[in-house]
């Protein structure tokens, strides 16, 4: 513990990555409030000190203090971090906003982007807060379930605000977590949120038992469609070969944990995409992404054949059969060509 030094943080979105991060800044020393929009869930989390629905067995920390009303959570932080799930970042921020005390630095922990105005998560939170506050996004290869644990884990922390950086890293950083530092938001923003659609297609490769070449060509080839993206938005090349490219994508591709991974699974069985998502309790971020990806490469140019055929896969126009012979069968090109990676 460092109660000698620690700050109120608060962190908005009870799911399991925001009670995951809760627990572990309040296990470094940290006064921390878990904001949920969900009372009853709220209640049970009072009562219980865990989340009976998205973490059950781990015990909340001594500082941790789960609450409903979000002026409460908000009062004296220096850091609020949102963990929200993409679809509802904006009101929660906008709901939010008044109430977040002056000079705190905003974390965006979530990863996606945002159907119909197509923005980076870090965007929508600047946008609803009238850029009143410095914005961290923060991201990398990181399931809930071991952040809680205490398992080790290395994520980045993106923001062209060097101090918020910094005070991110010292403040967030723990025995077993560690924090790399970079001001390429756009390339993590978008490395975090494409890796979700591929997630979903090494899901279908594993299901359809295609074995481990199609998985290594898909992961590998997914980092390329993700990269011409980012690149095309103004991302570095570098980024994408880092925690929140390479390492977040591995991750999600291959990790038992993975949602996204779960969804592919089961449409590769031949389940529909309503009747799969109607038995998770948790949001799996690359069903939404995949259109807004999509639109965004059609925006800069830039052609995502990996999650254009899982667009069709979800949306029930093609087979996952059917979208892995496309894929194979598409023309074939030089592996490094600057425009057709």
């Amino acid at each position: 513990m460092r109660s000698d030094t620690g700050h109120q943080a608060a962190v908005l979105g009870a799911g399991s990555w925001g009670t995951a991060l809760a627990i572990h800044l309040a296990s470094a020393g940290h006064a921390v409030t878990l904001w949920g929009r969900d009372g009853a869930l709220v209640e049970e989390m009072r009562h219980r000190r865990a989340n009976p629905t998205y973490l059950p067995d781990i015990t909340f920390p001594p500082q941790l203090k789960p609450v409903s009303a979000l002026d409460e959570a908000l009062a004296g932080a220096r850091h609020v971090i949102i963990a929200i799930p993409s679809h509802g970042l904006r009101a929660a921020v906008n709901a939010a906003a008044p109430a977040i005390p002056r000079g705190a630095v905003l974390v965006s922990a979530t990863k996606g982007i945002e159907e119909g105005t197509l923005q980076r998560m870090s965007e929508v939170v600047r946008d609803e807060t009238g850029g009143r506050h410095a914005v961290v996004a923060l991201s990398g290869p990181s399931f809930a379930a071991e952040v809680a644990r205490h398992l080790p884990t290395a994520l980045v922390a993106a923001s062209t605000d060097p101090l918020a950086v910094k005070a991110v890293q010292d403040e967030f950083r723990g025995p077993a977590f560690r924090l790399y530092a970079t001001d390429d938001v756009v390339g993590v923003e978008i490395g975090a949120a494409l890796k979700n659609i591929i997630a979903i297609a090494a899901g279908v490769t594993e299901s359809m038992n295609l074995g481990h070449n199609a998985m290594s060509a898909l992961i590998t080839r997914g980092l390329a469609e993700i990269s011409r993206l980012a690149c095309a938005m103004g991302g570095r090349r570098e980024s994408l070969s880092g925690l929140s490219g390479l390492g977040d994508l591995v991750l999600t591709c291959t990790g038992a944990l993975s949602r996204n991974r779960h969804v592919g699974i089961e449409l590769g069985r031949g389940r529909s995409l309503d009747e799969i998502l109607a038995g998770m309790r948790m949001v799996a971020e690359g069903v939404r992404t995949t259109s807004a990806a999509l639109a965004l490469g059609e925006r800069y140019g830039v052609e995502l054949p990996i999650a254009a055929q899982m667009a069709e896969v979800l949306a029930g126009r093609s087979t996952p059969a059917g979208a892995v012979g496309n894929l194979m069968l598409r023309p074939q090109r030089v592996e490094h060509d600057a425009a057709n990676q």
